[in-house]
This record gives C-alpha cells, structure tokens and sequence, in this order.
C-alpha cells in the first residue's frame, strides 16, 4: 500500500450507539476514512445467544474487509464479550474490541483498584470486564450492574432532565449498594457516552467521594491511534479530513437517531443487505 494512500477504519455496531466511538474516532484521528455499519436490522444483539451474536459480528467484519479497511472496531460490547476471539482469528487486520480498551483505561485512572461497570445484560452476564480487569490486576475488585434503560434513555433524547436523572440515581444507587468504595466507573455500552452527565453527577452524589468515569469510545479511539501510529506511521500523519462512509441493515429511525450520536449530520446512508 502506497504511504500517501488514507488509512481506513472499519467500525461496526448492531445499531446506531457505535456513532459515539465514531465521534471520538473523527476528533482524535480526523485524517484516516471511516467506515460504519449498523447492524439496525438484526438490533439489539443483547438478546441474542453468544453463537448468533457471533455470526451476526463476523458477517459485519466480513462486509468491512471486503471494502480495504486497515483496522477492525468493535464498537458493540455484546459482540466485543462474544466474539471478538472468532473475529480475531477471521481476519487479516487488526481488530480491537469494546472491552479491553475500557478495561485498561479504568485500571490506570483507578486508585483503589475499585472499579464499578455498568452495560447492558448480555455485557453483565458475559464477564468479560471482569476477566478482563483482572487478567490486568488480579487484586482489582469489580462490582457489575446491567442497566437496561440507559439504552431506550439515549436513543429517545432523554439524556438530560429530571428522568435521566432518576435512572441514573436508581442505577448507581443499586451499585452502591454492591460496593461503597468504588473510586472508577465504567460505562460498558456505546449509548452511555449520552448520558454521561448524569452518570457522573449521580456517581459523585451517592458513593460521596471522587468517581472517575471511564468512556469506552473514547479509549477505543486512543487504542485506534496507538495501533495505527505503531503499523501506519507514515500514512496515519494527513492534513485532510477522513470520509465517513455509513451503511446500515435497516434505516427505521435513523435520521432522528445517529446525529445525537455521532455530534453531526451524517450525509449520505447506504442501505445494504447481508
């Protein structure tokens, strides 16, 4: 590949909540092209079994690939706990999950090694925060708690106000309870980037002592940038701004939607079938 050629990043989520790692992508790297693909036909991925959350990630890696991309994100923590082992081995480039990337920046900003995370069921139930925060250090305790209506709170607008902060406060409150001494919060799905004001306002009021509050997109972004600048020196430094190229599986919803998450208006949609 030619050193003047742009780099480009493949991203894919099951909806439109991947935007947010997008978002951070375009603000930390504005050179390299992005690719994204919704999966909003077959959404939300949290209710389906680990093996068809698997198939659904490696169609979606597949369709990426096939279009010349030099890096694969995960930006759905369902198909980052489910899969990412399968779609490592399927592919030619690197590939970097939703996990790990949150997990290591809650390791360095916690002091205590106390370390609440909160996602979505199937992101709970999985374990793969756990796993991952102590494979980093074994003497980390982590509390988990599914929170499943921060998604719908998002995807409605509801980020701010009375309601977004009575959720936030039922939720922390139920974290508190797990373990008061929690010093790091870690929001384990990409919708939570939205309601990160309430989140964090909620955090310090209830556990009544300095939370810091660990945002998965933008540690995707920098884990992108450490990748790229290590393989793709030379290509990585472009004074253009990227392409952002969108495809989705269905568009229900999608121009109200995808804005409040990605900060901008998205220009053209592709519809695709896979």
């Amino acid at each position: 590949m030619s050193a003047t050629h742009p780099l480009s990043i493949g991203v894919f989520d099951s909806g439109v909540g991947g935007l947010t790692v997008v978002r951070a992508l375009r603000r930390l790297l504005p050179g390299p092209n992005v690719l994204y693909l919704g999966d909003t036909a077959r959404v939300p991925y949290g209710s389906k079994s680990p093996r068809t959350v698997e198939r659904y990630a490696l169609s979606c890696q597949n369709f990426l690939l096939e279009r010349g991309v030099d890096l694969i994100l995960i930006a759905c923590n369902t198909a980052s706990a489910n899969a990412l082992p399968a779609l490592v081995a399927a592919s030619p480039v690197p590939v970097i999950g939703a996990v790990e990337p949150g997990a290591k920046s809650a390791a360095l900003a916690s002091v205590g090694g106390r370390i609440g995370v909160i996602g979505t069921l199937a992101t709970v139930r999985s374990g793969a925060y756990p796993r991952a925060l102590t494979h980093i250090d074994a003497a980390v305790k982590v509390a988990q708690l599914a929170c499943p209506l921060l998604v719908p709170l998002a995807e409605e607008g509801w980020t701010h106000g009375p309601i977004a902060d009575a959720v936030a406060t039922r939720y922390l409150t139920e974290l508190w309870a797990l373990d008061r001494d929690l010093d790091t919060l870690v929001l384990g799905c990409t919708h939570y980037p939205l309601l990160q004001a309430p989140l964090g306002s909620a955090a310090a009021s209830i556990f009544g002592h300095p939370i810091a509050v660990v945002d998965s997109a933008t540690a995707m972004a920098a884990s992108a940038q450490a990748v790229l600048a290590e393989l793709h020196a030379a290509r990585l430094a472009s004074a253009n701004q990227g392409r952002l190229s969108v495809f989705v599986t269905d568009a229900t919803r999608l121009d109200e939607l995808a804005p409040r998450f990605l900060g901008e208006e998205l220009g053209e949609v592709e519809l695709i079938d896979l």
